[in-house]
């Protein structure tokens, strides 16, 4: 995929900015109508189809140039899918972000990685491991990837500074999260990478690291836990590793210390075990760098075949009442209706715009 123009650039970032659009939607939608251009001049009418009661908010030409602006006085890139410098492991997941932010030595991102991920309260004990091994890793040829967080992120990348470390933040690659990293976000962006999907300006909330976390774990050939307890974020990068294909480690720890409660159960399910450096290497050393064809899910001309409003028309109802809180695959929902998957596709994006159904990455759907 060449690189697209600079005003497609401009219209894919209002899209993805767009008010319940996420990943699957963008994909979906560009599949559909070609250009992002021509999918958010459909916005409304497909909103509206499936009962949106108020507008649906997107950016406007001059916000998204704004935004545009803001970054480049940062010194910060937006990348988009099919750019030489966006990440090819985190292409290779289902479906990537099609746009992100990135600020420091963007060659970084092109390095096999390895994520270093734990217990924001970490042990003393934790943070020198994570450190050491951090160290190793990095002098062996990989970048080292984690979130920024207090305790087992911090140091991670502390131990990774000299030779390459990259931080994806939740908020905008502006947002220093935690403030008392202040000094160490200032020494990645020199030596370096900041990542983000969101927006500049953005302060990161809740529901931000979810999918930081996706991100984190999407850059990366495998995860290492080193301590975490069993309702943790960690954990949750740990499942996003697996979902995508990548190899999880966990570092044992006492059965009385709960912060290793999570990383030994990780290990029951069938993690690697790693105690140290050469765990991680041995393993890392057998993979390759994944490299999904940049551009392959936007790619090819648009599908919006004549008659896929009535098709909706017929099917939206049906749909709505196979979802449930409970995730469910996308093809469950095709075969039980024994209906076309663009339309059933088709009346998902249309329930996501107007609020009622939740596009996952994956192939999964919920309720809203």
């Amino acid at each position: 995929m060449t690189r697209l123009p600079d005003t497609e650039r401009r219209d894919w970032l209002r899209l993805i900015r767009t008010e319940n659009v996420g990943p699957v939607a963008f994909r979906d939608l560009i599949a559909r109508f070609g250009t992002a251009a021509a999918a958010i001049d459909n916005l409304p009418r497909l909103a509206l189809r499936a009962g949106r009661q108020g507008p649906l908010r997107s950016p406007t030409v001059a916000e998204a140039e704004a935004e545009i602006a803001r970054g480049e006085a940062l010194g910060a890139r937006l990348l988009v899918i099919g750019d030489a410098e966006f990440p090819p492991q985190l292409a290779a997941v289902d479906p990537p972000p099609p746009v992100i932010w990135a600020c420091g030595q963007l060659e970084l991102l092109s390095k096999p990685s390895i994520a270093i991920v734990g217990a924001r309260i970490a042990s003393a004990a934790g943070q020198r491991f994570a450190r050491g091994l951090a160290s190793e890793l990095s002098a062996a040829g990989y970048a080292v990837v984690s979130g920024l967080a207090r305790g087992i992120d911090g140091a991670a990348h502390r131990g990774s500074l000299d030779t390459g470390t990259v931080a994806v933040l939740a908020g905008g690659v502006d947002d220093c999260y935690p403030p008392e990293h202040a000094d160490l976000y200032a020494q990645i962006v020199v030596g370096g990478c900041l990542v983000s999907e969101n927006a500049i300006g953005r302060t990161a909330v809740a529901r931000d690291f979810p999918r930081r976390n996706r991100i984190i774990s999407g850059l990366s050939l495998g995860v290492v836990v080193v301590e975490a307890e069993l309702r943790s974020g960690s954990l949750i990068t740990a499942r996003m590793a697996g979902e995508q294909g990548r190899e999880v480690f966990a570092v044992p720890g006492s059965p009385l210390d709960p912060r290793a409660k999570g990383c030994n159960d990780l290990i029951r399910q069938g993690a690697t075990l790693c105690e140290g450096a050469d765990d991680v290497l041995r393993v890392l050393q057998s993979m390759h760098q994944v490299r999904a064809p940049q551009g392959e899910l936007f790619e090819g001309p648009p599908v919006d075949p004549p008659g896929l409003d009535a098709a909706v028309d017929a099917l939206r109802a049906k749909v709505e009442a196979l979802l449930s809180p409970t995730p469910t695959p996308r093809d469950e929902l095709v075969r039980a209706l024994g209906a076309p998957p663009s339309a059933v596709s088709a009346a998902l994006v249309e329930l996501a715009l107007a609020g009622r159904a939740e596009l996952l990455p994956g192939g999964m759907v919920a309720r809203a």
